[in-house]
Order: structure tokens, then sequence, then C-alpha cells
């Protein structure tokens, strides 16, 4: 493998011991404290523990993380673009301290690695991004949260971290380099896709290479819990059921630890070091089809001042190909750059676009897509008419949500082709959150619970009809947040006034909370925050159930849920 580019700081660290040390350390772990990673932090663990983040052997020191968002390089003065940093939680930190060892784990209390701690110390967002802005390169988000801690140190791998999709393609930068030697490849162009590729990314692609005299070597972005992202097996699978069309004595698939960050130009400095650790002398960047036009261009993803550029390339030792803004030219039926195309009728198309045709069962063009690709893209985004969705009525006690959710539930039944739960406030209550109480803290588990066995029901293609009095704005975006990746999310705002809510409480709820025997009550001695943009508002004072209901119907079959 000495034909290959070295590996960035010029040897790949060696993270994971050997079986006999593994023994050792776990054995020894048994009396050390834990500490349970989160899924981009066992991310950064793989990486770390396979050599991909090479030369670092563990998690940044405050030395190493101030130089770097202040100076993009490390303490010992070598480039580095991204703090690799470990927060965790006061809690979790409680009673650490240099010199320790700590176990590092997963949800499931497995054990990767083990953490030689050399420092601990409070985070400060503020003075980060501080540091960061003066640099010219401001942070897109912080690295910790405020009241977070990190602890910094050496790590010893025991194993990687468990991983059970695309095993044969998970190719560590050891196996990647070893099959490049194989190959007798010398010169290897990476792209490291974080969405399917589509006609104009494969054309730049093959093309880029072959104008490099390059092998092509795709690195999927799989850092992301498949459980947990809708779009994980997609993703990959639509950049395999491309590899055909590219030649297969040069072009080499595999499947990465990777986490899209969108950190900007540190991310993709940060990414072209990981790809020299892989054995790539070339790393396209740019290209992903955004939902505001077309493909990102490169110039784009480094948008630096072009002296600092160039000094960046210099230290990372690999050539950055830019992706450029790419047209579809009706006439010639090829992909040209914007510049190049001239007068001539151009066609293009955004993600946005795309998204739309799918979910709308449209045809996507060839020009744009390859049917593989597309049919790939449709098991994941089928149309409305096959999504699962969930209603979500709010509004306060005794504005009629509970009645027209039952009466819903039973039109939506009849019309048949759905499998339709409604998740009743009272059942709910009496075999999810039994143990809860009627405190703000409670009530706001309790809607997230709901949240959550929506999102579950509409993964699977059901309905789910949900009445809860939800008060609170964010409480609301978060159920959303929690259901949109998985298919339709519509609010229903039953805005009858307080006033008649109250005409209408049989069981006196009102009346006790006026009188001070039931605190924090929603309208009463706590507040309702009305829905800035629900997709529909019904003010039942105005409207019978089966109006009510019609409504709703009526606006699922506009959104396309109901065919």
């Amino acid at each position: 493998m000495e034909n290959l580019i070295s590996p960035y700081g010029g040897d790949l660290p060696m993270l994971l011991v050997d079986a006999y040390r593994a023994q050792h350390l776990k054995r020894a772990a048994l009396d050390y404290p834990s500490v349970d990673l989160d899924g981009r932090q066992m991310c950064d663990l793989e990486l770390l523990l396979t050599g991909a983040l090479a030369p670092l052997t563990g998690f940044m020191g405050q030395a190493d993380l101030d130089s770097v968002l202040a100076g993009l390089k490390l303490a010992d003065g070598r480039f580095w673009p991204l703090p690799v940093t470990l927060a965790v939680s006061a809690k979790q930190a409680e009673g650490l301290a240099p010199g320790q060892s700590v176990a590092l784990r997963d949800a499931e209390g497995f054990m990767p690695a083990v953490l030689h701690v050399t420092e601990v110390w409070s985070a400060d967002p503020a003075r980060e991004q501080s540091l960061a802005e003066a640099s010219g390169l401001a942070l897109a988000a912080p690295t910790a949260k405020e009241g977070q801690v990190y602890l910094a140190g050496r790590v010893e791998g025991v194993a990687l971290p468990p991983r059970h999709d695309f095993l044969t393609q998970r190719l560590t930068p050891a196996e990647a380099r070893a099959q490049f030697a194989r190959r007798g490849w010398r010169r290897i162009l990476g792209v490291m896709p974080a969405e399917p590729m589509h006609r104009p990314q494969f054309e730049f692609f093959l093309d880029a290479a072959v104008q490099r005299e390059a092998n092509l070597f795709i690195h999927v972005a799989g850092g992301s819990d498949p459980v947990h992202d809708p779009v994980h097996f997609t993703r990959i699978r639509a950049c395999q059921a491309l590899l055909p069309r590219f030649p297969s004595t040069t072009t080499l698939l595999a499947v990465s630890a990777l986490l899209p960050r969108k950190a900007g130009p540190r991310e993709t400095l940060y990414k072209a070091i990981v790809a020299r650790n892989y054995g790539c002398t070339h790393l396209v960047v740019g290209g992903e089809n955004n939902t505001a036009g077309d493909m990102r261009r490169g110039v784009d993803a480094l948008d630096l001042d072009q002296g600092l550029l160039a000094r960046f390339r210099e230290a990372l030792g690999i050539e950055l190909v830019p992706f450029p803004r790419l047209v579809y030219v009706e006439d010639q039926d090829a992909y040209l750059p914007e510049s190049e195309a001239g007068e001539a009728r151009v066609l293009h198309m955004s993600g946005a676009e795309l998204r739309r045709r799918l979910m709308q069962g449209l045809k996507v063009p060839d020009w744009f897509a390859y049917p593989e690709v597309v049919e790939e893209l449709r098991k994941a985004y089928p149309p409305r008419s096959r999504q699962g969705f969930t209603v979500f009525l709010t509004g306060l006690s005794g504005a009629g949500k509970s009645t027209i959710a039952r009466a819903l539930t039973v039109k939506l039944m009849e019309m048949g082709g759905r499998r339709v739960t409604l998740l009743d406030g009272d059942v709910v209550r009496r075999h999810l959150s039994s143990e809860l109480g009627f405190s703000k803290e409670h009530r706001d588990i309790n809607i997230r619970r709901i949240g959550f066995v929506a999102s579950e029901i509409t993964k699977h293609g059901g309905v789910a009809i949900c009445a809860p009095i939800a008060p609170y704005r964010k409480t609301r975006r978060d159920v959303r947040a929690m259901i949109e990746p998985w298919g339709g999310f519509v609010e229903i705002h039953v805005s009858t006034d307080i006033n008649v809510c109250e005409s209408r409480d049989r069981k006196g709820l009102y009346a006790k909370a006026r009188a001070g025997l039931i605190p924090e009550f929603t309208g009463v001695s706590d507040p309702y925050e009305v829905p800035e943009s629900p997709e529909l508002a019904i003010d039942t004072a105005q409207y019978s159930v089966e109006e009510a209901v019609q409504k709703i119907v009526l606006k699922l079959e506009h959104e396309g849920y109901m065919r």
C-alpha cells in the first residue's frame, strides 16, 4: 500500500486493541463509571476507532478545541477544521476527573471503547461561537449545550459499535486501502453522497474521474440509526441501484459512518481529511440536489477566501473538485455547466419538486433521474394516498375535540381502505400514562407519549386520530417533528371560545378551577397557546359534529390523503 497517498498525519492510529487487551478492559470496565453516547457521538467514536479521523486518538481537550475554533488547527499547529468533542450532561460527568477511565456505552449498554480521561471542563457555547466567528468560519450549531460538560482523552477500542446493515460494504480505512492496493489503484476520486445520486451527479462524477485518470470511490454516508432515519436504507439502496452504470473495474462503493453535520466549509474540509485517510487523492465537493434550486455548487460548499482555501488545500494534500452549476440542455440531451449553456433551452429540477412528484405519484423525467433510482425512491416516498397520517385535534377542555375525533374515526373506518386508531385521552391515560398526574410537566410528558404512538402508527401506514388539549406550541411542534418524517400531520385547532366551553362543562371542572380547587387548569390558571398555522380551525359553536367531520374529510382529500 506504499503507492497510495499517506494518511493525514502520516499513519492510521491503531485504537482497536488486541483480544488479550480487550478482555482486560472488559473486566476492568465493570468497576469504571459509564457514559452513554448518543447516535452522533457513537459515529464520532467509530470514525476515531477505525482511523478515519487520523491523527486524532481520542476526544479533543480544551486547548485543541479552542485552537480548532479560532484558527482551524490543533494545538500542535496541524490543520484541523471541525471539533471532535465528547459533551455529556453535568449529571453524567459528576465525580469524573482526569486520570480516571470511563466505559463508553451505547443505549443498550454495549461498550465499544474505554476513555482515559485527561480533562473535564464546562462547555461555554457562547464563547465557542465567538471564537469560531473570529476565525471567519462560524459554527452552524454549537458543539455542546449550555450546562453540558466536556470529557477529553485517549480512547482504547474493544470493538466497533455494532452495525447490522450493509456489513460487506462497511469498510475501515485500512480495509479500503487494502482493496485499492489489490486493484492497483493510486489516483482515487472520492465522492461522499448523503442523498441518492441522479443523472447529473452520475455524469459529473464519471467525467471528473475520467478527466483525472482516477478511479472512483463512492463513499455513501451511512452513519444514521436506520431504525429512526426514514430514508437511511433508501439513500444507500438508491446509490447501489446506480452502481451498475459505472465501470465495474474502476469503481468501488462503500458505506461510511459519517453523519451530515450541516457545518458549512468546516464540514467540507473535515470530509477531505476522512477521504484522504481512506486513500483518496481527490474529493468532489458540492452537488447536493437542494430544495431551493439545482445542485449545490462546490464553490458554495467552499465559500472561503481564496487565499485561505489555497492554504487549506496545501495542508490537506488532497485536490478538491468543485461540482459546477449543471443544467440539462434539451437539444444536446446532456448536462452542461450553466456558463456553457448559452441561449439553449435548459431544464432543471429542485429537490422539493422531485419529492412533490414522488408523493403525488407523478412521473419523474428520465433526463433527471434513472428509473432504477426512482423505483427505490418511490418506496420511501409513496403517494400521499398510501401514506400514513395523523390528525391532531387541539383545543380547550369542552371545545368538542373528543366528540369530533370519535365521529371522524367512525367516518374514516366507514370509508374503508385505512386502519384507523383513536388515541382517546382517557384510554391513553389508563394504559400509557397511569402514573402521571396533571401538573404541567406530566401533561407535557403525556402529549409526547401520544405523539410517539401516533408516529409509530403513521410510520406503518395507519391513521392516528388524537384529541388532547396540548396547550403548548413547543410540544405540538415537537410532536409534528416526530411524525412528519414518516407521513402526514394535520393539526386541527378546535377553536371554540372558552365561554362556550365553560357552558358545556358537565363535570364542573372550570368552576373548580376558578375556585382554586384545580391548579394549572388550561384556560383558567394555565395558558392555552393558540396554534399559529394549523391546517384547519373549527369552531364547534358554528359547526355541528357532522359538519366539522366533513370539513376535515374534505381537507384530507384536498391534501391527497384520501383518494
